[in-house]
């Protein structure tokens, strides 16, 4: 993907950008997210342990350091995180440079047929408009929607950090890295702009939201790059897939894999379910971009599983050389 990236700057002649999103640029917001863990990690349970003694604390912080960040830790912590900054910037350039490699749109008239022929002749958005209503469930719908901007980096943190078997952070590291890698492919496989930006008259009976606000910032985003020629910025629209619905499915079936706690199952499944449903919603995506997205997201993570030694079974047994035992615990910490 770097080197992807870096052809394509060149031969567009075109700067590659590191962009801003939660918590500042990818360089910042993910060491931060990782030192946040580390002393989340480190503070309650010190303080717990000693029953805020301060002559305890000293020993048994350095008793958690030495028994959990072991340098096997610290070498899935830096390879992930570098990995993932790589993939994801690259990602979003490569994302940026698509209307100059294969034009402004192709397949959006395609795709918007096969939802109409799938809904019976009618509109996918008119119809999830009258079943849902455009009232409170549309600020319901956008909040869910949007929690994926933090949820990205603050999963892959959680599991580079926190995950047990140390294998599991590599299966997700991998699985992610794979999941924005083959998104950019379906991007440029399948050039569309999504119903909300083509045929956004559908969608004029929403509410002010913030998925609304985001699309539109999106839109202006897009006319800068494309029209007024604003230097250090992205362009980040492209409906096909839907990589939301690929991350928020791939990170249920991590959770569901590795995690023993039923109720976080449950929410991480109906998060992907009313993702899908917002994807539609909103007009982010067709259909088609959701199945793709689902199919992505499978891929990515029996690959990434496969890659870091899972053996897909009722248990999710690890082969990882790390593994100290036939049978490990299938949760985190």
């Amino acid at each position: 993907m770097g080197l992807l990236a870096v052809l394509a700057s060149v031969t567009l002649d075109r700067p590659l950008v590191d962009p801003e999103g939660f918590l500042g640029p990818s360089w910042l917001r993910l060491p931060l997210l990782v030192l946040g863990a580390f002393l989340l990690d480190l503070l309650p349970r010190t303080l717990w342990a000693s029953r805020l003694n301060p002559k305890l604390m000293p020993e048994i912080a350095r008793a958690r350091v030495r028994d959990h960040w072991t340098r096997e830790r610290m070498t899935l912590v830096v390879m992930g995180l570098v990995c993932f900054y790589i993939t994801y910037v690259s990602y979003r350039n490569l994302k940026s440079f698509l209307p100059f490699v294969m034009g402004e749109e192709k397949y959006d008239r395609e795709l918007h047929l096969i939802d109409r022929a799938l809904f019976l002749g009618h509109e996918p958005a008119t119809i999830l408009h009258q079943v849902f209503g455009t009232g409170w469930t549309a600020h319901v719908l956008s909040s869910v929607y949007l929690w994926f901007l933090p949820l990205v980096p603050l999963a892959l943190a959680a599991w580079l950090v926190w995950s047990r078997n140390i294998s599991f952070g590599y299966w997700f590291a991998t699985s992610q890295c794979l999941a924005w890698t083959l998104g950019t492919a379906s991007y440029y496989a399948l050039p569309t702009l999504g119903p909300g930006f083509r045929y956004s008259w559908l969608y004029n009976d929403l509410p002010d939201t913030g998925s609304g606000a985001l699309m539109e910032s999106l839109f202006y985003a897009r006319k800068g790059v494309l029209r007024d020629g604003i230097e250090g910025a992205v362009q980040s629209v492209a409906g096909f897939a839907s990589l939301h619905v690929a991350i928020t499915l791939l990170v249920a079936l991590m959770v569901q894999y590795t995690l023993r706690n039923r109720v976080i199952h449950w929410i991480f499944w109906i998060n992907f379910a009313i993702t899908v449903v917002a994807t539609l919603y909103f007009g982010w995506h067709y259909v088609a971009d959701d199945i793709a997205g689902v199919a992505i997201a499978l891929i990515s993570f029996w690959l990434g599983g496969l890659a870091s030694g899972q053996k897909f079974d009722r248990g999710g047994l690890s082969s990882h050389p790390t593994t100290t035992t036939s049978q490990v615990p299938v949760d985190a910490d």
